[in-house]
């Protein structure tokens, strides 16, 4: 299992594709294939039979994933920022390589 830099519940930003620019929050992280899924972005539908759940069935919308190389993480100024490491007090701790603040 790979680790990366950015976990699930980190607020990031699309810095290249169709959804270039819009931001949100990160739902899933799908470490085998290197792929993030982002609430609300890259939408699509999914055509579903009827089933217990919802027995009208239908389309529905859903997010797909994207790759993990195209997201960066947002700091609390709004700005985009690659991530570092860093050990204090016998923790370590992530930390955002513009702005010098812990995530």
């Amino acid at each position: 299992m790979k680790k990366f830099k950015i976990r699930k519940g980190d607020n990031v930003r699309v810095i290249a594709g169709a959804q270039k620019g819009n931001e949100g929050k990160v739902i899933k992280i799908v470490s085998g294939s290197n792929r993030v899924i982002v609430e609300g972005i890259n939408l699509v539908k999914k055509h579903t039979k009827p089933n217990a759940q919802s027995p009208q069935g239908g389309i529905v919308e859903k997010e797909a994933s994207i790759d993990i190389s195209n997201i960066s993480i947002v700091t609390s100024d709004g700005k985009t920022s690659r991530i570092g490491y860093r050990i204090e007090d016998d923790k370590k701790n992530r930390y955002s390589k513009k702005s010098n603040e812990i995530i």
